[in-house]
């Protein structure tokens, strides 16, 4: 029972894992950078970087679930 739950928060975890790393935008946004550049100039830099700030705390949360689960399931699992 308790092992069906860890794997399910587990899984939960890693579709997090994913989906915040795929909507973050990388360092080097290259040409299409250089043209929302002039847009975030004229709408505001912190709706931008709230959005960042937001998935960049879900990527670190969905990792730390992640790894605890994943070293209790391993736990579990040489039990």
């Amino acid at each position: 029972m308790g092992k069906t739950v860890l794997m399910i928060i587990q899984v939960i975890a890693s579709l997090i894992l994913i989906a915040s790393i795929l909507l973050q935008s990388g360092k080097s946004a290259g040409l299409s950078g250089s043209i929302a550049g002039g847009a975030e100039q004229l709408m505001g830099k912190h709706k931008g970087r709230s959005y960042e700030t937001l998935l960049s705390k879900a990527t670190t949360v969905g990792a730390v679930v992640f790894i605890i689960t994943s070293v209790v399931l391993v736990y579990i699992q040489k039990q």
